[in-house]
This record gives C-alpha cells, structure tokens and sequence, in this order.
C-alpha cells in the first residue's frame, strides 16, 4: 500500500471511530411463571421469606437445598444471600427467615 491509500484507509477508520458507540439494543426477558410457592406456614418466617426471597429467586430454589440441612446451613446461606447477593434483608428479620427455612425445608431437629 503507498503512502495515499494509507490515508485514506486511516482517515476511513477515523471517520467510522467517530460516529460513536452503536446505540445499545433492549433486551427484555419474561421470566416463565413461578409454579413453586413457599410451603404455608403460621410461622412469622414464611411471610417474611416471601417479601424478601422469592422477590430475587423461585421458591423452588428451597427445594434443590439438602433435606438434612439443619439451621447453620439456613443460617449461612440467608446470610450469603444478603452479603454476597444484596438481598435486601432487614437483619431482624433474619431469625425468622432461618427458623422458616430450617423447619420446612431441612432438618426437622434445627441441628
């Protein structure tokens, strides 16, 4: 290439430089209906599992946890959820969440 194609292969890549970024096209997704609910309960925990985790995540995500899981493994992974995930979870609505949790979904014995 001589020196004149060269410009104008640099000044063509300028000009296609400056046009600036594509404009981003929006994605929309529709998540598929939930089918799973949390399991009922009169504990003051189901309510508050259902304001706070399935407003991120399926109720069916309980479902997929060790049926022998015990409390400190509800109680690490509602804590997960909030420090590595930004759940928005009221620390003292912590406690009952996990009591929920445990109870329904894991070890009957809390251990």
């Amino acid at each position: 290439m001589n020196r004149q194609q060269l410009v104008s292969v640099a000044w063509a890549l300028a000009a296609l430089g400056s046009a600036g970024p594509a404009p981003a096209l929006t994605k929309r997704y529709q998540a598929p209906p939930d089918t799973v609910m949390l399991t009922p309960s009169e504990m003051p925990g189901y309510a508050k599992a259902q304001a706070n985790c399935t407003s991120c995540h399926s109720a069916e995500y309980m479902r997929y946890q060790p049926p022998n899981a015990g409390r400190p493994y509800w109680d690490a992974m509602v804590h997960r959820m909030k420090t590595v995930f930004n759940a928005p979870i009221d620390d003292a609505d912590m406690p009952a969440i996990v009591d929920y949790l445990s109870a329904t979904y894991g070890n009957k014995n809390g251990k």
